[in-house]
């Protein structure tokens, strides 16, 4: 508990005198509004009922200078116009407190949402791999609404309690004490009994929250796998699956009501008990003449006001056990690492330097933390603007060499130098600034298409645009749309097709003009004849890049000026087209099949798409 006061505290740099001024503004209202029970008291034993003014020798000064009892016994409006005058005020100074926490929560609630995306957006690969994406959108958003809401409301009402109970008690024992006692009588159990709710609703909310978190990711990964579930017709089960998650949370909710209509049922009786001890006791009170009328007014109206605050704490012990689960939940995010954090950079060039885009590995070993090997020994050798081709069959840990230039991953044994400078001793966004990457799997922006391609380099000219449009082939496609290249694609660009996707990933890169291009199976869902055309202008900037392809349709790759061939994270074979033809080994043998496979089927004059 007290890593995460200290964490809320953290959180409220910034904001701490402004919560400050809404403490004053509290402690101001509930001070003033203890004055009209007083006055009232006054009004009928000193005004009324003609009996001794119970008040301090400055009070007692003042009346007299004002006029007296016999002034105010003609004015007794100026008793009610003073007391709702002074609850106007408190109401003031209340209003001034809730204006004050709700703009420093929603600040802090600012900061923190900017603080968790941008620290999301530095995290590694790793955790993004293990971590369930409706989950993290569940912390970003209803946990960090429900610690505004605690902020907002809770922090300044924590002392509320306290401060209504240093007021009354000091106000209530000088007035009678006997009646001070009975009017706190009830005060330790309703106190204990708001605290044994908090710890039960701390623990339902923890599973609440969860259940919430797996709801929400389930939602998330349906709505963006609905053309997989349409396409198999698997609405149904779908449907059941949320319906399960649904119920799930559901159940935890109406736990969550069941504890805290007991807390208030409960709680009701005990005020309300309090409230009638007091009313019974001070009945006799009067009857016996230990008290007066106007002091048992005062009592009434003070117990009144004390007693629904320490009510209250219940709902705030309640909001405390939330925020608490919440707190934990985003803490946990903020405590890993970034991917930056354990860095220890030796070379940090300009970013305006340009890599010359010689690349070398050297007895390259990588398994995942689940101790899956992947690459055994790799050593490899690109020249600066040469292509290097890699093949190999699914898991042969073609797309993991990328990952680790990328450094999405960091490699432990061996050596990955960039112009001859290690790359873990390199800056990240510099190694990643030099790179333009197309993946098989494109993703593009729910924005226009002209944002998605100039993604890399938004200060590109249009005739530069164009230009890579061009080379990707997909200009004449975007000339054909109404808006041109103003036209917006939707989510992940599924108006677009999946080769028009691929293009325009690659349009993106080229527009880039990065050193080093990386095609991870880029052109798969291009047809034949459009790939001849990509390939053939991507020579006519041979030397302009270092390129690095991933392919399984080798005529994607026959032109490489060296092909490597992956199995079981092995290099089995290394050399051009020609030498690799010439040996017996996989190469050769996919080959012969996708050659025969072309002649047989037409492919190499039919588009597939």
């Amino acid at each position: 508990m007290s890593g995460k006061c200290k964490f809320l505290w953290n959180l409220m740099s910034g904001q701490r005198f402004r919560y400050g001024a809404a403490i004053a503004a509290m402690v101001l209202s509930a001070a003033i509004m203890f004055l009209p029970p007083l006055i009232g008291r006054a009004a009928i034993d000193y005004v009324i009922d003609g009996k001794e003014l119970y008040a301090p020798q400055f009070v007692k000064n003042f009346v007299e200078w004002f006029g007296g009892r016999s002034l105010l016994a003609r004015n007794l409006w100026i008793a009610g116009a003073a007391m709702v005058g002074l609850t106007a005020l408190s109401g003031l100074f209340g209003y001034l407190k809730g204006r004050w926490a709700s703009i420093a929560s929603e600040s802090i609630a600012r900061r923190l949402r900017n603080r968790l995306y941008d620290h999301l957006q530095h995290l590694p690969c790793s955790y993004h791999d293990k971590t369930n994406t409706g989950d993290l959108m569940q912390r970003c958003s209803s946990d960090v609404e429900t610690i505004r809401m605690f902020l907002a409301m809770q922090v300044v009402e924590i002392g509320r309690g306290g401060v209504t109970l240093a007021v009354a008690v000091p106000i209530m024992l000088a007035m009678n004490a006997r009646m001070a006692i009975l009017a706190m009588l009830l005060l330790g159990p309703i106190l204990i009994f708001s605290c044994v709710f908090f710890i039960k609703v701390r623990n339902i909310f923890k599973q609440m929250d969860e259940a919430e978190g797996a709801m929400t990711a389930m939602l998330q990964e349906n709505l963006t796998g609905i053309r997989v579930v349409r396409a198999f017709a698997r609405q149904g089960f779908e449907c059941e699956k949320f319906g399960e998650k649904n119920a799930r949370y559901r159940n935890h909710w109406f736990g969550l009501m069941r504890v805290m209509a007991w807390f208030w049922s409960c709680s009701d009786a005990m005020c309300m008990a309090q409230y009638g001890i007091v009313l019974v006791a001070g009945g006799y009170s009067i009857a016996a003449g230990r008290i007066s009328v106007g002091t048992f007014f005062a009592f009434l109206m003070i117990v009144n006001m004390y007693l629904w605050p320490i009510r209250r704490i219940g709902k705030i012990m309640a909001d405390l056990g939330k925020a608490t689960v919440s707190i934990g939940r985003v803490g946990e995010i903020l405590d890993e690492q970034c991917e930056d954090h354990a860095d220890k950079v030796k070379i940090a060039p300009s970013r305006a330097e340009r890599a010359g885009g010689e690349i070398v590995f050297e007895n390259i070993n990588f398994a995942h933390e689940d101790g899956t090997h992947v690459l055994d020994n790799i050593s490899l050798h690109v020249e600066p603007g040469r292509s290097l081709a890699i093949l190999g069959p699914s898991g042969s840990g073609k797309s993991t060499l990328i990952n680790l230039l990328l450094r999405l991953y960091d490699y432990r044994d061996g050596s990955i130098r960039l112009d001859g400078r290690e790359l873990r001793e390199m800056d990240r966004k510099f190694v990643r600034s030099q790179i333009g990457v197309v993946l098989q799997e494109p993703f593009l922006y729910s924005r226009s298409l002209r944002e998605n391609i100039k993604l890399g380099r938004s200060a590109a000219h249009d005739e530069e645009m164009v230009e890579a449009a061009s080379v990707a082939c997909v200009h004449e496609a975007i000339a054909d749309f109404d808006s041109g290249y103003d036209t917006v694609v939707g989510e992940r660009g599924v108006t677009l097709s999946g080769g028009q996707q691929q293009r325009v990933a690659l349009a993106r890169a080229i527009l880039k003009d990065p050193p080093i291009l990386i095609l991870d199976d880029a052109l798969s869902s291009v047809d034949t004849r459009t790939e001849n055309l990509i390939l053939g202008a991507l020579r006519q900037r041979h030397g302009r890049h270092t390129t690095l392809v991933i392919a399984h349709r080798l005529s994607t790759l026959m032109s490489a000026d060296m092909i490597i061939v992956l199995e079981n994270g092995r290099i089995v074979q290394s050399g051009t087209h020609e030498n690799l033809l010439k040996e017996p080994g996989l190469y050769r043998r996919l080959w012969k099949i996708q050659s025969s496979l072309e002649d047989d089927l037409g492919l190499t004059s039919q588009p597939t798409e």
